[in-house]
């Protein structure tokens, strides 16, 4: 479920097999959400795709969602920084983590909040013009879920956008910028 899975974590050849099979996926993962909406969110997750006319891969996470059809796979623990270039558009939770997974991506997402600081990034994607709309996971539906994955997949914008940001992440020095705010917070220089 991790965005970092073990250090040499390789992709089983199903994920690879399917990313071969037709066009790039929508990736759809819910992080650390616990087991009480599994059933519900795999239902969700398989109509919006079909209504989408998408291919899905959809990781189970903590909360065990499964999805299963003929263009749809569920993983388990998947390096989001492999994955995710290979994807269509990419529905998550907003964490941080994931979040910085897709900018870096290049693809457009479609933020499905849960709780703590996920509404912030959610709006902050959204502010970037990288993704189409929110959908608070409460306001989960199939047609809502599917109109926002149609506007990602779909809207050349979002992708502009978004391949625009991946390009200033990758030339960008962001420890750089750290360790120059921690000198000037701190008052000290940092050893060379």
């Amino acid at each position: 479920m991790a965005a970092y899975p073990p250090q040499h974590w390789q992709p089983d050849d199903t994920l690879v097999d399917f990313l071969d099979a037709g066009l790039p996926p929508v990736y759809i993962g819910f992080g650390s959400m616990q087991p009480a909406r599994a059933q519900r969110l795999g239902d969700i997750a398989i109509a919006a795709l079909r209504r989408a006319r998408v291919r899905g891969i959809v990781q189970s996470g903590w909360a065990g969602v499964q999805a299963h059809g003929d263009d749809v796979l569920t993983v388990s623990e998947v390096d989001h920084q492999w994955l995710f270039p290979r994807t269509a558009a990419v529905v998550h939770h907003a964490g941080t983590g994931t979040t910085v997974a897709g900018l870096r991506a290049g693809v457009p997402t479609v933020p499905v909040p849960i709780a703590h600081d996920q509404p912030f990034w959610s709006g902050r994607l959204q502010a970037l013009g990288v993704a189409p709309e929110i959908v608070p996971l409460a306001e989960l539906t199939v047609d809502r879920f599917a109109h926002a994955i149609i506007r990602a997949v779909h809207g050349p914008v979002h992708r502009s956008k978004t391949e625009q940001i991946a390009k200033e992440l990758a030339a960008e020095d962001g420890p750089e910028h750290v360790l120059r705010a921690l000198e000037i917070l701190t008052g000290h220089k940092a050893p060379a």
